[in-house]
């Protein structure tokens, strides 16, 4: 019998919080259900049927998990864990292969490839377009710090401003409602430098 979302969600935050590194001060659990949240908000305004948000909110839970082991490929990674997982929890093959789609369309840069794909792309980077950006931007800076302990906060803040530049939103909601704010965003970084 195939687990209910409620028992993997409890099952994905309790591996998260035993298992995550610490110095990821961006991709955390927190990170994690902030998706969560923002991905079932975008399948509303979207429009999509509860079967598919079922495997949406999985997607969502295990979109980062792959961080447990490694920051490289931590998409692959992260499929392969889902794999395992779901498959004890009693999901076929097909679902598991969607929710993998899902969890690879995250990867940067971003290529969705259906609908489903594009909200849990957007649900990922819909930070950039929101007043906790810069709060966000800065714990994201703090953890590549960790691997790159050279890193400036003036390259940190290019990197950002080409990011934002070369980054479009999938879903019809988020470019009618983010890229305003996302903008904006761009702005305050560019009055940095």
């Amino acid at each position: 019998m195939k687990k209910s979302v409620d028992i993997i969600c409890k099952d994905v935050v309790h591996f998260l919080n035993e298992n995550l590194p610490k110095h990821f001060t961006y991709h955390n659990t927190e990170h994690t259900l902030y998706v969560y949240e923002k991905a079932m908000h975008i399948a509303n305004k979207e429009k999509v049927k509860s079967k598919d948000r079922a495997l949406l909110k999985i997607a969502a839970l295990y979109h980062d998990i792959g961080f447990t082991k490694s920051h490289l490929e931590h998409e692959k990674t992260g499929c392969e864990i889902a794999k395992k997982q779901l498959k004890n929890y009693g999901y076929s093959k097909e679902e598991i292969d969607t929710i993998c789609g899902m969890i690879m369309a995250t990867k940067i840069p971003q290529s969705p490839k259906n609908l489903l794909e594009q909200i849990l792309a957007d649900a990922d980077l819909e930070y950039l377009a929101t007043s906790k950006y810069l709060k966000n931007s800065i714990a994201l800076y703090k953890e590549l710090l960790h691997f790159n302990p050279d890193l400036s906060e003036d390259e940190w803040i290019n990197i950002q401003i080409k990011f934002i530049k070369n980054h479009t939103y999938h879903t019809s909601y988020c470019k009618r409602y983010k890229t305003f704010r996302k903008n904006k965003n761009l702005a305050l970084l560019e009055s940095k430098i």
